[in-house]
């Protein structure tokens, strides 16, 4: 049958016939995604993402031994070497989407200008993220509820009326994290809200957004659910209920608290050790606080399982729990923040339960959170093959169809640094070309503070190596097994052929690109 009809003016015309002939195609089509969902039911994919979450500090204890840990850690498989590709929010949030390293999605930090949430952004990533793919496809419904990128809903990159591709059901966070006062995305309409915490506190705003969902989404068709608390991120707002818990936790006086980092790069070396009393006094308060807000998070977690179970689609989905960085508080006497190399601010959680997955496993197989997109389709039934995607789908290792002998050795962390180009006036000792500085002149970034490290997980080694792009091209190296806190640089003390082998290994990575070089990517070197 012709598509098209042709008039006496020689115009290309439709034929009513054509546009019956093609809703009935579109119609035919969308019923045999949903006789395929019925016929071949695919798991449910639930992400729960929280903000600056570490695991390397403790920053889990407050949930580790309460419903966190039972409902998903318990109940399937804790990873122990979980990595971020960049130790700060957007970047790392943008590998989680893309599932790719940052120098291939290329967002920096997170401002506009390095290319957070911007119209290049829009354009050039967001349709190639795997909630698009799953859209694409038609067969999963897609939820989104809390913070997407540190500036989404900025007016210059289209505001909150900007729904990115991939989102059936969205309800995003306006810029950064807050508990109250804040803006959400409705599908692309602003919702206002204020303090009144039986109405606003963002977790449990979240929490019931998704209890919503999972009661009145469609019931013939599986979902992926992604919630991105504001939790443990600063201003660290708890709920009332638990504004006074732990009242006498103090962050970890690990050997590397407040001692100086005096083999490090020159921001770390800048810290002053030790630390006054008000700072420390200040960074415990920080410790605790951060702590409770992650109280709620607990709570929301029991809400979704509870939830899923009730509604009998626990059995068939998987529930993953994790963050977009880790955090430090006094480590080599830098107050608080992210950003840095270092174990606290790279390392995160990352546990997850779901169909075929044994209970109270562990692993200690190297991933990467750009791992999360390729494992998410790989769930799904769709090959990461099909996409540009760095990672690669952990879901075999998971449900014990893994071989761990073939899996990666080596990922890679970047960081852009960021300063500013005028000298602070509290401390204009330093210069311009800081930033992120405390009232006591002690700053946690620089322009100078740009990285790439090769983090190293295998049978034979346990291994950190760094370079900076500054003008002494400074290298650290750790041996991780001898130095878990990382206090000797040891890169003028290892053996050359050591260095020279971690040095290749990092320009490969620094080169890789998609499924295309996967090899480069993801490889598996011995030692």
């Amino acid at each position: 049958m012709a598509l098209f009809v042709f008039n006496s003016a020689s115009k290309m015309v439709s034929s009513p016939f054509v546009i019956l002939h093609c809703i009935l195609i579109c119609v035919t089509l969308h019923c045999n995604n949903l006789a395929e969902a019925k016929m071949n039911p695919r798991p449910n994919i639930v992400l729960i993402l929280t903000d600056d979450l570490d695991v390397s500090i403790g920053g889990m204890g407050s949930i580790f031994s309460k419903n966190t840990k039972k409902l998903i850690g318990d109940a399937g498989i804790t990873f122990t070497n979980t990595f971020v590709a960049s130790p700060l929010c957007c970047p790392s949030r943008a590998s989680i989407l893309t599932g790719k390293y940052p120098h291939n999605h290329h967002v920096v930090n997170n401002t506009l200008e390095g290319n957070c949430s911007s119209t290049a952004w829009q354009k050039t990533q967001e349709p190639e993220t795997f909630p698009a793919f799953l859209q694409k496809h038609g067969i999963y419904q897609t939820f989104f509820a809390g913070k997407y990128l540190n500036e989404y809903g900025n007016k210059k990159a289209g505001g909150v009326e900007h729904v990115p591709p991939g989102w059936d059901h969205w309800f995003a966070l306006e810029r950064n994290s807050k508990y109250y006062n804040y803006t959400l995305s409705v599908n692309g309409r602003a919702q206002r809200h204020g303090q009144n915490y039986s109405e606003d506190y963002l977790t449990d705003v979240l929490a019931n957004i998704s209890i919503d969902f999972l009661e009145n989404k469609s019931n013939r068709r599986p979902f992926f659910m992604m919630v991105s608390t504001p939790a443990p991120h600063s201003p660290w707002t708890a709920a009332p209920q638990y504004e006074s818990n732990f009242p006498n936790i103090k962050a970890p006086r690990d050997p590397n608290f407040n001692v100086h980092g005096k083999d490090k790069h020159w921001l770390i070396r800048q810290a002053k050790t030790p630390m006054t009393n008000s700072s420390v006094e200040f960074l415990d308060n920080a410790y605790r606080k951060r702590w409770r807000t992650l109280l709620s998070v607990d709570d929301l977690v029991e809400k979704v399982v509870r939830k899923l179970e009730v509604r009998g689609e626990l059995s068939n989905t998987y529930v993953i729990f994790t963050s977009d960085n880790g955090y430090h508080t006094g480590q080599f006497s830098l107050p608080m923040d992210k950003r840095q190399l270092y174990e606290f601010d790279i390392r995160v959680p990352l546990l997850v339960r779901g169909p075929n997955i044994k209970p109270n496993q562990t692993s200690p197989l190297l991933i990467a959170n750009m791992d999360l997109g390729p494992t998410i389709l790989d769930i799904a039934g769709y090959s990461v093959n099909e996409t540009q995607m760095d990672g690669m789908s952990f879901l075999p290792t998971m449900t014990g169809k893994g071989n761990s002998s073939t899996w990666r050795s080596d990922v890679l962390v970047e960081y852009e640094g960021e300063g500013s180009n005028i000298s602070d006036p509290a401390c204009p000792l330093l210069g311009p070309g800081v930033s992120e500085c405390f009232p006591d002149c002690v700053c946690e970034d620089s322009y100078n503070n740009t990285y790439a490290c090769v983090r190293t997980v295998a049978q034979a080694a346990n291994l950190q190596y760094c370079e900076f792009d500054d003008n002494e091209v400074f290298v650290e190296v750790y041996n991780l097994t001898a130095d878990p806190f990382q206090l000797s640089n040891i890169a003028k003390s290892i053996d050359q052929e050591v260095l020279e082998k971690m040095n290749h290994r990092l320009m490969m990575l620094q080169s890789c690109s998609g499924q295309s070089s996967f090899h480069y990517c993801n490889p598996n070197l011995r030692w």
